[in-house]
């Protein structure tokens, strides 16, 4: 279990103020310096179409002081939402690129915008907040023959769960911005979002402060176990599996991977010849129905991943019980409770809406894409 880290923490946070930063689907000013703004010209000679960014490849300079920068995009899955494609930009086309330089020194940038010397035309430019699409009018909420709600789409139908209605886990009641990474406005608001072990506020704050940088979920694609899968930027989808009495939840960030919840009321211990001593990134969970809610208890996790956007800490203490209730056609209310001794003073609770996508599939997203 990771435990007091604080000399470092207390150097840390010395450090400076919080820089609020562009979102994409990490922090990218962990990498990226706001303050250090740059223009390049130049010759595109490559066109990295992959997950998790974009990377255009850009000749800038001539004879012996030509060089070739990296220029880091959004993901190929907001950019074809935005109507993009692989081809938009092809090697020989001649670009103007303003962005953010990197903290390293090294030849990349973040590009905010890109320019096609040709027509003049801006190209790769996603909104901050996409226009809101017409929703279909709330329906009451779908069942199966048995009377029970469905989770995912009726028969002949498809569809997932996104747009949560918050980017951070904090404590019910609780009043505290955060950019859709996770990242506070204001750092001095941590204390307010959970009620913390000094060591894990601690801990959280160097998270912060740090930009992010150390998300394993983009360093090393690791799963988003906890309520993070609830909160990614490519939703979940529930297949409802009854004659085996459970429900797969596919998670569409990361690396498209899935998690089990068991409804025939075995005991929550692990299998046999399987994960029996293994802690697990989305831990063993057992649900069942109480009224209209699906009721999930899951324990067994282990301490590799952040279960939360923005890095609250947790151990391999942590107990979730999380409460899923369709209230109509297009809308998911998830709630959870968080007990976790290791971490935390007492349980606490937490909770958000999410919306549902008619007609259409969970992203294609794979973190390791253009990863080595």
């Amino acid at each position: 279990m990771r435990h007091p880290i604080l000399s470092l923490v207390i150097a840390v946070a010395a450090a400076g103020l919080l820089i609020v930063p562009l979102t994409a689907h990490h922090e990218i000013t962990a990498k990226f310096d706001p303050t250090k703004t740059t223009t390049l010209k130049g010759i595109v000679t490559n066109v990295d179409w992959a997950n998790p960014h974009v990377h255009l490849f850009v000749n800038v300079g001539t004879g012996t002081s030509l060089v070739n920068w990296a220029v880091e995009l959004e993901s190929v899955v907001d950019l074809q939402r935005a109507g993009y494609k692989r081809d938009t930009v092809k090697p020989g086309d001649s670009v103007t690129v303003e962005g953010i330089a990197a903290r390293d020194g090294s030849k990349q940038v973040w590009g905010n915008s890109v320019v096609l010397a040709t027509g003049n035309k801006r190209v790769f430019n996603i909104p901050e907040e996409a226009p809101a699409r017409a929703a279909a009018p709330a329906a009451p909420t779908p069942r199966w023959p048995d009377g029970k709600p469905r989770l995912g789409p009726v028969t002949g139908t498809t569809g997932y769960w996104a747009k949560p209605s918050a980017s951070i886990l904090m404590e019910t009641g609780a009043n505290v911005r955060a950019n859709k990474n996770g990242l506070l406005a204001n750092l001095a608001d941590a204390p307010k979002l959970a009620p913390f072990q000094p060591w894990a506020r601690d801990l959280f704050e160097l998270r912060q402060r740090n930009r992010l940088a150390d998300d394993p979920q983009y360093l090393y694609c690791l799963p988003p176990g906890g309520p993070r899968q609830f909160q990614g930027a490519n939703g979940v989808q529930f297949i409802e599996d009854k004659e085996h009495q459970r429900i797969f939840v596919f998670v569409g960030s990361v690396d498209r991977n899935w998690r089990l919840i068991y409804l025939d009321g075995r005991q929550q211990v692990g299998q046999v010849r399987g994960d029996a001593d293994n802690p697990l990134y989305y831990g063993r969970a057992v649900g069942k129905w109480e009224g209209d809610s699906l009721v999930v208890d899951t324990k067994g996790f282990n301490e590799k991943f952040w279960f939360s956007n923005g890095g609250l800490p947790h151990t391999d203490k942590l107990h979730l019980v999380e409460k899923f209730t369709r209230t109509d056609t297009n809308t998911l209310k998830y709630e959870v409770t968080i007990d976790d001794v290791g971490a935390y003073t007492k349980p606490w609770t937490a909770g958000w809406n999410m919306t549902w996508m008619a007609n259409e599939e969970l992203p294609v997203f794979f973190c390791q894409d253009n990863r080595p």
